[in-house]
């Protein structure tokens, strides 16, 4: 009899909207992989059990996605140093010591922006709104790329400082100058600005005010499709670029891949094929 194939997961709640399992499935068949991989909605005060349920019901590994982030690393026996800096984890891989915790969203929107939107990070001056589990997840990988400053904003501003406290030798050793403040002091013209923040989920248009973008801005939302639509739509009123979070998605999960199964797939034919899906669903 044929092995049965290897299972992976996303966790969310809401997941049903998730792109993930069509992105792995095309990984899959991409590079003849044998697995299977689902969209698992988890009760709100139920992660626990139901990724222990993953588990014994033979789970090899799994995506985490929002509300979960910080509570999947909480569950995982040992992690990575980015997932360690984060505080919390999108990915989960049970191996013999039980669940290991990694974070590969700031490596997927590092690659999307440098790689696909050639977009430079290195010298210049990053604009980060919002201090939850996305910003933590993608602010060590931005500080490596060395730009000049980053600033992040919160609405609560406590948050926002905390999370500069947490990266602050990381922004020492590749000399970013790093601040954090509240909504009402962004600062202003800055060459990228990285909408992480739950405004897109609410459908507002903009956290900030426009004197955030400088002369030749890109603006990204972090999400995509609709959730993205308002912020983006802002932008490009007020004369930035923009780009949603649809080319990180799919490399953050490249990034998965190869950790759960040892080879990293190209990811332009299938950013290609999901943009082509969700332009279509506008």
């Amino acid at each position: 009899m044929p092995a049965s194939p290897d299972r992976y997961a996303v966790f969310g709640n809401p997941i049903s909207h998730s792109r993930s399992p069509r992105i792995h499935t095309w990984f899959a068949e991409a590079t003849g992989q044998s697995l299977r991989y689902e969209a698992i909605t988890a009760p709100l005060d139920g992660f626990a059990a139901s990724l222990q349920a993953f588990a014994d019901a033979g789970g090899r590994g799994c995506n985490v996605s929002v509300p979960f982030k910080f509570e999947a690393f909480a569950q995982a026996q040992h992690a990575s140093a980015r997932a360690r800096l984060a505080g919390a984890a999108n990915f989960l891989r049970r191996d013999s010591a039980g669940w290991f915790a990694d974070n590969t969203d700031g490596a997927g929107l590092v690659r999307d922006l440098v790689h696909n939107a050639q977009q430079a990070i290195a010298g210049s001056r990053v604009l980060l709104v919002g201090a939850g589990g996305a910003a933590a997840g993608v602010l060590g990988p931005l500080l490596a790329e060395a730009p000049a400053e980053l600033r992040i904003v919160n609405r609560s501003p406590d948050k926002a400082l905390r999370l500069a406290a947490s990266h602050r030798a990381l922004a020492a050793e590749h000399g970013v100058a790093l601040q954090a403040d509240g909504l009402d002091e962004p600062g202003s013209a800055f060459d990228l600005v990285l909408n992480a923040s739950a405004s897109s989920l609410a459908g507002q248009a903009s956290p900030v005010p426009a004197k955030v973008l400088g002369s030749d801005c890109l603006v990204v939302d972090l999400m995509y499709g609709p959730a993205a639509r308002p912020f983006l739509g802002w932008a490009a009123q007020h004369g930035a670029r923009g780009r949603d979070g649809l080319g990180m998605l799919v490399e953050q999960a490249a990034e998965a891949f190869a950790l759960w199964r040892g080879m990293r797939p190209e990811t332009g034919d299938v950013l290609a094929r999901l943009r082509a899906e969700v332009d279509a669903a506008a």
